[in-house]
């Protein structure tokens, strides 16, 4: 749950930087990809501020991409209604890929205001251990952008964010 939400562009370019900080850093986790973002403000757009998140999410390294992963839940704590024996096989699929790659699983559907069903979950990281570490490497990184654009997207709200009470 994130605590600014629906604050609106102007709103967030406005906030002092410790408070724009502070903010961005529910989005993603890392304080060097919230202080660079925060740092390039006054944003004239979604799209500006969205490209700018991108841009500073693409510079940090794959050490710091690996510890933004690890903040991420896992996709069996998730969904609440999964049976025992899809939450089993997505445990034993997520061990696998941790294994595999060395970091934990990131996929941007469970941060999807609409929900998922477990079963996409299940056949999307079934089909991402196939992959090779590049290809995966930057799978991850795209669905790490995802996650940052659906917080970023909260964080603004509506256009003109909600009004102040």
């Amino acid at each position: 749950m994130l605590m600014h939400q629906g604050l609106g562009l102007e709103t967030f370019n406005d906030l002092p930087r410790r408070k724009a900080v502070h903010a961005l850093y529910e989005c993603c986790c890392s304080v060097a990809w919230a202080s660079r973002v925060a740092d390039g403000r006054r944003y004239r757009s979604r799209a500006e501020l969205f490209s700018a998140a991108d841009a500073e999410l693409a510079e940090l390294s794959d050490g710091d991409m690996d510890m933004l992963a690890a903040t991420r839940p896992e996709p069996s704590k998730v969904c609440a209604a999964m049976d025992a024996d899809t939450r089993g096989a997505l445990v034993t699929a997520a061990r696998a890929y941790c294994e595999r790659f060395g970091y934990p699983y990131i996929w941007s559907g469970l941060f999807e205001p609409e929900g998922f069903e477990p079963r996409d979950i299940l056949v999307d990281l079934g089909h991402r251990l196939d992959n090779d570490d590049r290809t995966e490497r930057k799978i991850m990184r795209d669905e790490l952008a995802k996650i940052n654009h659906i917080r970023l997207d909260r964080l603004l709200g509506p256009e003109g964010g909600w009004p102040q009470y």
